[in-house]
């Protein structure tokens, strides 16, 4: 049975929108030689670009996960370049994590790439009609509560 998108409700419809413009900066991220990146990349780098290196606990702690779980994430992250882990100036017994310069430069393309995708929205559908829908988008993330984690770059994957 087909699915008429028109009739998705809010969620729905801002699910699928989201991953066709993810999907979309995911391309062109590959097109520009990260094309190991992937979107739940994203989850990690907002703490360590909002909040600088940090251990694998604090981490653990920021992402709502177990040491574990991030320790995990951190090990694929540095495998494919984008992060490393460096001594803590402050206690020799502890290391951080830290953005490389892959990991620095991935991030600064996907902000490219969704400026750009951006600019081609409004272009083909007006940018009345976009900056209307992304306000609306993120009135709905505060009436939810989620416009704080937003802020603070404190973000979780939903559960």
């Amino acid at each position: 049975m087909e699915f008429d998108p028109a009739a998705a409700d809010l969620s729905l419809a801002s699910l699928f929108a989201g991953w066709a413009l993810a999907d979309e900066v995911q391309a062109k991220l590959a097109a520009d030689g990260f094309e190991d990146s992937r979107f739940a990349d994203g989850v990690v780098f907002q703490h360590l670009v909002g909040g600088g290196p940090m251990t694998i606990s604090a981490l653990a702690e920021r992402l709502g996960v177990t040491q574990q779980a991030a320790s995990k994430s951190v090990a694929d992250l540095e495998k494919r370049g984008y992060v490393a882990r460096e001594a803590d100036p402050a206690d020799a017994r502890a290391r951080n994590v830290v953005l490389t310069q892959r990991g620095q430069a991935v991030i600064a393309a996907a902000r490219k790439h969704r400026a750009a995708v951006e600019r081609q929205l409004r272009k083909a559908l007006g940018a009345d009609r976009v900056e209307a829908a992304r306000l609306v988008l993120v009135d709905v993330m505060d009436h939810l509560g989620a416009g704080s984690s937003l802020r603070t770059r404190t973000v979780r994957p939903p559960r």
